[in-house]
């Protein structure tokens, strides 16, 4: 064979062996990306302020997670959630409404849990002009008082503190207090609101509504004629993200989620 010959053969083998190599080479798969997950919450009308710092919080610590919220009184979430809408945690201000759900089986048994509690206090306007300075004043006539529907937690709660003052305000009270009221809301932000707009002389509401409108003027209801409310939070059944659900609610359970209610006026289960 002559040189030229074997030195042409030598090149194709080598050739083929360089193929064979790269086609039997590892090849390296692309990293996949994390697929953006929507959290829904359904919470309760005065968590809005907290838990929009929680959800922001949250949502930075897990990348491509956006958490929407659907605030409002926990009788009309029930009712929201009981008709089909999509959720994937229900925060309320009622265990009676969080019971509701877990008899229909919307909530798993056992599963719901207290995260905080949250006391009553009354509000009146910047001006205050109708010049309120004690619990007694709530009666006297021609006062405008709103408060929220009874079916809804805060509106309950706000009934069942004026059968106590009742009792030690002498009977008649809660009548005449109730007798004053020109309106029922739907949600204990909407009690708030008449009476940052002046249109009502009082108004009762959650400690931490009053943290989120310093502006207004309070008077304090004693511990021993106060109603705390209590507020359970639970992962629905039917969630489609049941691991980011759970948690969400164990950030919400933690020291920093907790200094974030705390920040805005609710008080932690003891």
């Amino acid at each position: 064979m002559s040189i030229k010959r074997q030195l042409s053969l030598t090149l194709l083998f080598s050739i083929f062996l360089t193929a064979c190599g790269a086609s039997s080479a590892p090849t390296t798969a692309p990293a996949t990306k994390a697929q953006p997950q929507t959290l829904t919450v359904f919470a309760a009308a005065s968590l809005t302020d907290a838990f929009t710092e929680i959800g922001a919080a949250f949502d930075a610590a897990h990348p491509n997670v956006t958490t929407t919220f659907n605030f409002a009184g926990s009788q009309a979430l029930r009712t929201q959630i009981e008709e089909g809408a999509p959720a994937d945690v229900f925060a309320s201000a009622s265990s009676k409404e969080m019971e509701t759900l877990v008899t229909g089986t919307f909530v798993g048994a056992d599963v719901s849990q207290v995260f905080l509690s949250n006391k009553l206090v009354v509000i009146l306007p910047v001006d205050n002009p109708a010049v309120l300075e004690k619990l007694e004043d709530l009666a006297n006539p021609g006062i405008k008082i709103v408060l929220a529907a009874e079916e809804v937690p805060v509106g309950k709660y706000a009934r069942q503190a004026l059968d106590l003052m009742d009792a030690s305000f002498g009977t008649g009270y809660k009548d005449k207090v109730l007798a004053n009221i020109v309106s029922n809301e739907d949600n204990v932000k909407q009690v708030a609101a008449k009476v940052q707009l002046g249109e009502a002389d009082a108004g009762i509401v959650y400690m931490s509504d009053v943290v989120a409108a310093p502006e207004l003027k309070s008077i304090e209801i004693p511990a021993e004629l106060n109603v705390i409310a209590k507020y359970p939070i639970a992962l629905l059944i039917k969630s489609e993200n049941a691991d980011l659900a759970a948690k969400f609610i164990e950030y919400v359970l933690s020291a920093e989620g907790q200094a974030v209610l705390a920040k805005w006026g609710f008080a932690p289960i003891k």
